[in-house]
């Protein structure tokens, strides 16, 4: 699906928190609740971008990074990677830009900055074009 948006999250408060935000923008979200789960969705599925916490409750955000640019579907050398993360320290985004992500966005995530964020790397369908 041209329009999905893959999230992987552990915190469910979060994960209703984006399936709502970008459902509305007319997004169709597809969730992970664990990084292993959420590369085997990115690896048989069609996203368009991923958002991504670093904590995770079985490999770390990092790790999944990681995978997923090494993977054998081609275009998940490349697909943009959102960091969606809690971890504000000196030298976080750049840890995590320097393994492949596209941006570091710090939590609370200010609502607009991630729609800006998404669209820059996924055009926003028209959720009412029928």
């Amino acid at each position: 699906m041209e329009n999905a948006i893959l999230c992987i999250e552990d915190n469910p408060h979060n994960m209703l928190l984006m399936k709502r935000i970008l459902e509305a923008s007319g997004y169709h979200l597809l969730q992970s609740t664990t990084g292993l789960e959420g590369i085997n969705i990115a690896e048989t599925e069609s996203v368009g971008v991923i958002l991504l916490d670093i904590n995770l409750p079985d490999i770390d955000g990092y790790e999944v990074i990681r995978r997923l640019r090494s993977s054998q579907k081609t275009a998940l050398a490349t697909i943009p990677i959102i960091v969606l993360s809690a971890n504000a320290l000196l030298g976080d985004d750049q840890k995590a830009l320097a393994v492949g992500c596209n941006l570091y966005l710090t939590k609370p995530v200010d609502l607009q900055e991630l729609r800006d964020a998404v669209n820059r790397y996924l055009p926003s369908p028209d959720p009412f074009d029928l």
